[in-house]
């Protein structure tokens, strides 16, 4: 990227405009967009003041000065497309906003939801690494908003803790998301975890678990590895049930635990068909009550009433993975796997891993962050956002957390802002 401002300046300054392929080859980087079009901003008086120069030279190297304006005019012309291509981004970046003692490492990430009283965020985690069942770390953590750890607890709950809800009464969810034959479930499972979803109070105490422990199914009282769980405001719970090569089935319980309906299902039950999932992975709500389930396996993202009718199908988020919802219906969309060879045709060649974020309500894609580097495996797939409209999703070593602030305000399809 430095060479693409040494022939910036260069060619400015030499008021040679035929590198111009080059700079826009070489400084034209979409990551770069804002940084460029500050540099043309610092340079165009420079263009300018080399090209009034030219015109006051003699009459035969006036074909030299109309080749400096027009390359100015090009610059300018190139700052703006740069700066458009950059303008989906509305975000800046902090890596490593946790402050953890004795140098732990954070590990993997699996959700993060700000606490109702505004001034801290909960966080799960696997424990440092990517499972938790031989560790003695605690995968549940509550940080104030400077990233400095409060609490945490949890240690020997989980096996493979997966996804994450706070609900709105203050209580913690957590589901074991290893389907059966999945490697990262084997620990927990010689401990008699797993296919669970439990509820907790920050406390960390268990006040109410669905499912059977270590024990995989299907039916009413049964889970394969369970993805996630949400809370609906009249307290029924919704589980994306299960993680790829699970039960490919959302299920719908009261209150109290007690099953209601069920949408898909069935190990080898995976299909592209309306209401039938392949690797259901994550779950939100808007405020009108609908229920948004990311059908990563399929590229899109299915939407539900809460009788589990189909209401409507997006496929503009890319390959999800995680959801969130804010209390201003934005939608937040991490892919973490778009690009890469995947099984069948669960493939999705042609779009960038990244953030999506957009309107809940009209399904307008109105913002973009896109991944930093490559990362192995499914890169980022979990992500949380507090009450100001800050991203906190891990980096792609999975070793750090990475907070993302908006540096301008959102706007929505018709260009007003939403925050």
């Amino acid at each position: 990227m430095e060479e693409g401002w040494k022939y910036v300046i260069e060619s400015v300054e030499g008021g040679d405009a035929s590198d111009l392929s080059r700079v826009a080859a070489r400084a034209g980087d979409p990551g770069e967009g804002r940084r460029f079009t500050a540099m043309v901003t610092q340079l165009v008086p420079l263009v300018l003041a080399n090209a009034f120069r030219e015109v006051e030279m003699l009459h035969s190297n006036r074909v030299r000065s109309i080749a400096v304006v027009g390359f100015a005019a090009l610059v300018v012309m190139l700052a703006g497309e740069l700066h458009a291509q950059g303008s989906t981004n509305p975000y800046t970046a902090l890596d490593g906003w946790e402050k953890l003692p004795d140098g732990r490492v954070f590990g993997a990430m699996s959700g993060a939801f700000p606490d109702p009283d505004g001034r801290h965020l909960w966080v799960l985690n696997r424990c440092g690494g990517n499972i938790c069942a031989d560790s003695d770390l605690d995968p549940i953590m509550k940080f104030d908003m400077e990233g400095n750890l409060i609490a945490s607890f949890g240690a020997g709950l989980f096996g493979f803790a997966h996804g994450f809800y706070l609900d709105h009464e203050g209580f913690l969810w957590v589901t074991e998301g290893a389907p059966d034959g999945d490697n990262r479930g084997v620990a927990g499972y010689r401990r008699g975890l797993g296919h669970q979803v439990h509820k907790l109070n920050q406390r960390g105490e268990v006040v109410m678990s669905l499912g059977e422990a270590g024990v995989f199914g299907d039916d009413e009282t049964h889970f394969n590895g369970p993805a996630d769980v949400l809370v609906a405001p009249n307290g029924d719970i919704w589980v994306a049930d299960g993680h790829r090569g699970g039960n490919n089935r959302i299920v719908k319980f009261s209150r109290d635990g007690r099953f209601l309906l069920q949408v898909g299902g069935g190990v080898g039950s995976e299909s592209k068909e309306p209401s039938r999932f392949d690797d259901p992975h994550g779950l939100a709500m808007d405020s009108q009550g609908r229920l948004f389930v990311a059908d990563r396996g399929n590229n899109r993202i299915q939407i539900f009433d809460q009788s589990g009718d189909l209401l409507e199908i997006w496929s503009q988020f890319g390959k999800p993975s995680g959801l969130v919802i804010d209390q201003n219906d934005v939608l937040y969309v991490v892919d973490g796997l778009s690009g890469q060879d995947r099984p069948g045709w669960r493939s999705n060649h042609g779009w960038e891993q990244g953030l999506r974020i957009g309107d809940a309500r009209s399904g307008w894609v109105t913002a973009f962050i896109p991944n930093r580097g490559t990362g192995g495996g499914a890169g980022k797939e979990f992500l949380g956002v507090d009450f100001d409209g800050n991203i906190y999703v891990n980096d792609l070593s999975r070793e750090r957390l990475a907070k993302f602030s908006l540096f301008r305000p959102l706007t929505t399809p018709g260009g007003a802002s939403n925050r």
